[in-house]
Formats: structure tokens, sequence, C-alpha cells
């Protein structure tokens, strides 16, 4: 494993999970408002340190084997805690929550699969994975911060609640985007 600041950021990331969800379950003495805060910002703060990372890992040239395989995982932790407090919160239905963490786990597994048998390109990053991960990160703070902005120009309750309804169609077609895609080899394998 190499220490540099680009795995540094994603072991914060990992590192940041008790944190966010500490910041709901630990008796701090802190209003609600400011708890819904204080977790938006934990969230985006390791979202930006997602984008930071990589963009550090190749300029620097310092992308390692270990730094491609923490990233992805630093990250469906960070949404699989984000999404379990939520449900709980009652911001998000356990649906969603089954969808949303059910294909992480079923995803990664399958692309684990396929990289042993040769063939994980046939599940590379496709853009509605990418639609899915975007509309996910925008909905995830607005229903942890779960208020109004801007002189309530923006209700994040319900901006949230539809991006998280668009984020697990996207989540759930992309699953079998992905699956569709492996069909073949997984039927050679078998």
């Amino acid at each position: 494993m190499r220490f540099n600041l680009p795995n540094l950021l994603t072991w914060a990331r990992i590192l940041a999970i008790p944190f966010l969800l500490g910041v709901f379950y630990f008796p701090l003495g802190l209003e609600d408002q400011t708890k819904n805060l204080v977790a938006t910002l934990l969230f985006v703060g390791a979202a930006i340190t997602d984008w930071v990372d990589g963009w550090l890992a190749r300029r620097w040239n310092q992308t390692s084997a270990f730094g491609a395989f923490l990233d992805p995982v630093a990250d469906k932790l960070m949404v699989c805690a984000a999404i379990v407090a939520l449900i709980d919160l009652d911001r998000v239905g356990p649906l969603v929550g089954i969808i949303i963490v059910g294909r992480e786990i079923t995803i990664s597994a399958l692309r684990e699969w396929m990289a042993e048998m040769g063939a994980r390109k046939s599940v590379a990053v496709n853009w509605l994975g990418k639609a899915k991960t975007i509309a996910q990160m925008v909905a995830i703070p607005f229903l942890l911060y779960y208020g109004t902005v801007w002189d309530g120009l923006i209700d994040t309750r319900i901006w949230g609640y539809w991006l998280m309804v668009i984020a697990a169609t996207l989540t759930f077609l992309s699953m079998v985007y992905y699956l569709a895609q492996a069909a073949p080899e997984l039927r050679r394998g078998a």
C-alpha cells in the first residue's frame, strides 16, 4: 500500500463516515437543522475529495492498483452509509435504499467476477452509471440538509426526493444494462 496524498484523501473519506453518522446518532446537543447542515457539509466535503484524489493521482502520476481499488470502495461506503441514515430519518424509502445498495453490491461483485474471467471491459462504466452518480450525489446532500435555501426559493426536501427517485430509476436501469453487457460472459463462465 502506497501512502500518498491521493490515497490519504481516500482514507479520509472512509474515516468521515462515522462522523457523518455520529452527527445524527450521538447526543451532541445540536439543533436538528445544525445536524443537517454539518452532515451535508461532511458529505459534500467527502464528494469533493473523491474528485480531488483522482485528479491529484493522475496529475502527480501517483495512480496505483491499491488506489484504484480503494477509491470506489470509499465512494460506495459513504453513499451506502448516507442512504441507510436517510432511511432511518424517514427521508428515503426502504425500496429506494434496497435498489441503490443492492445495485452497488451486485455490480461490485459482477466487476470482480468479470475481472477474474478477463472480461472486465464488458462492465466498464458508461453514461447511465455516470448519470446515476450525478443524480445521487446531488440528491443525498439535499436530503441530508432537508430544508430550504435562498430564502425558501429551493426546498431541498422536494428536489432531493425527486432526484433520489431519478437516481433509483437510473440505478436500476444501469444494473440491468451492466448485467445485459455481462450476460454472454456469464453464460460462458457459469
